[in-house]
């Protein structure tokens, strides 16, 4: 039996095994064709216009803010199994895409570079890359119902937590038709994150006490801060390659002027953002202050007082302290 038979890690199967066959398969059964054969193309592949994810992300934002309102004067709904079920697949959606990516990127970083990895057209923007890139992008819309089990569980909508998943859906689409290659780096931390943070929401609604809720936080702001960097150096090098050569730079980068502005913008409200929310739920002593004070200075969103100041309100409050 050849040495190449056994799951033994290589460059070219991190995992021991090659996962990309798996996948295609799985992918043929639900699209029809393998995911090597997809194209991804503006117009006729769905949700690849800025019109449908316009569309989604008010209908998404009428929906929560309506809904909001239509349940203030409800019981809140209980939905625990329903609630597993969301992280539980978010988890595993989120660990097999990360898999995937670092099976597709591992041997182009070792072999060919960083820079090629994240500026050169053929390094982070290949084929099967694209495939992952359109998978990741509709998430985004599956992580959306992170709030429709807040207002159905009469949890209070914060504004970092309404923004983020509204800002998210439309930075993934104008990455996916900017073409930048630099993508995968935000992308594959924003798995990890969210592989580790839905874990926590599965374990914490399973009842089970979790001590490092406050590392889902700061993990989050890491990642804001690594994303930022790759995303700077990028637009660094694209602009000065393009527009001024005379000044130093490592060459040409990969990728569309708006796509840039909006990484930029978008990557550094979040990243301030989370400071403030960090701080603002967390003590020095690394303690949550009182639920009273958090709401005050995070839900923005939460327009009514006596809806937040109530017995389920600030249980909710406690029950969920870090943002999706």
């Amino acid at each position: 039996m050849a040495i190449e038979s056994f799951p033994i890690p290589s460059l070219d199967r991190p995992f021991g095994v090659h996962l990309w066959p798996h996948f295609s398969r799985a992918f043929e059964l639900v699209a029809g064709y393998p995911a090597d054969e997809f194209k991804f193309v503006v117009g006729t592949t769905p949700m690849s216009t800025l019109r449908e994810t316009s569309i989604f992300v008010a209908v998404y934002y009428t929906i929560i803010f309506g809904g909001r309102e239509v349940m203030r004067n409800r019981a809140p709904f209980k939905l625990r199994s329903l609630f597993l079920v969301h992280n539980f697949y978010l988890t595993a959606i989120s660990a097999i895409l990360l898999a995937l990516y670092i099976e597709e990127l591992v041997p182009t970083v070792f072999r060919r570079g960083i820079f090629y990895a994240i500026c050169h057209r053929d390094g982070g923007w290949t084929n099967r890359l694209v495939v992952l890139y359109y998978l990741t992008y509709l998430t985004k819309y599956l992580e959306l119902l992170d709030t429709i089990f807040l207002f159905l569980k009469k949890k209070p909508l914060t504004f970092l937590h309404c923004y983020h998943h509204g800002a998210t859906a439309v930075l993934c689409y104008t990455q996916l038709i900017g073409n930048t290659a630099v993508s995968w780096v935000p992308i594959t931390l924003n798995l990890l994150v969210h592989v580790v943070m839905y874990w926590y929401y599965f374990e914490s609604a399973r009842g089970i006490r979790i001590w490092w809720k406050e590392w889902v936080t700061r993990l989050q702001i890491i990642q804001f801060v690594i994303d930022l960097g790759f995303v700077y150096f990028a637009s660094y090098t694209y602009f000065t390659s393009e527009y001024f050569p005379w000044i130093p730079n490592a060459g040409h980068c990969a990728g569309e002027e708006f796509a840039a502005f909006a990484g930029i913008i978008v990557i550094s409200s979040y990243l301030a953002l989370f400071i403030l929310f960090y701080f603002a739920t967390y003590n020095k002593d690394g303690k949550p202050p009182s639920t009273r004070r958090t709401l005050r200075r995070m839900s923005q969103a939460e327009v009514n007082p006596k809806a937040t100041g109530s017995k389920t309100g600030n249980a909710s409050v406690r029950a969920r302290k870090v943002p999706a």
